[in-house]
């Protein structure tokens, strides 16, 4: 009997939280949408950055069972467009012999979420800035795989950020 109490009180502490009203923010539950994401304008020499942005989008907004991402603009609730407007590779601190060792990679772009029906702007950011290090090292692969990934990791934070304020966006319609 005492295994029994004890699976009855571990029930309800999982239960608990459901009870007090949290929510996953990451999952938007409301009415049905969808959104067309368009490849960004990419004003920087780094080659298919507006593809990976993209993409990345995509699998945010997959997340959502309530959001649908529409191949093309037709039959389309939202429309989510952007644009890359630079990249900059600052370096932060120097080695032996005046070489640079870590950079501070900033990578500055704007978006705008539309109703498309409506022409509602239920987003608009007209210039935001995310940024991430990485180190440089002797070996030139390293250093370019390293770039690779802080700039998948800004990215996937904007992505994430993008989704999010979507999400909050539709909740408070």
């Amino acid at each position: 009997m005492k295994s029994f109490s004890s699976y009855l009180v571990l029930a309800l502490l999982l239960l608990l939280p459901a009870s007090c009203g949290y929510h996953n923010p990451y999952i938007y539950r409301g009415p049905e949408k969808s959104v067309f994401i368009s490849t960004w304008k990419n004003k920087t020499n780094k080659l298919q950055l507006g593809t990976k942005i993209q993409q990345s989008l995509v699998t945010w907004y997959e997340k959502s069972n309530s959001i649908t991402v529409k191949k093309d603009h037709d039959g389309a609730d939202m429309v989510l467009t952007g644009e890359i407007l630079s990249i900059n590779l600052p370096s932060l601190a120097y080695g032996a012999g005046n070489t640079s060792v870590q950079v501070k990679i900033y990578l500055d772009v704007q978006y705008i979420l539309k109703d498309i029906k409506t022409g509602k702007v239920l987003m608009e950011v007209p210039r935001q800035s995310l940024s991430e290090t990485y180190f440089i090292t002797n070996d030139i692969a390293t250093t370019n795989d390293n770039e690779a990934k802080a700039l998948d990791l800004i990215i996937d934070d904007l992505s994430e950020r993008i989704y999010l304020n979507t999400i909050s966006q539709l909740q408070h319609q």
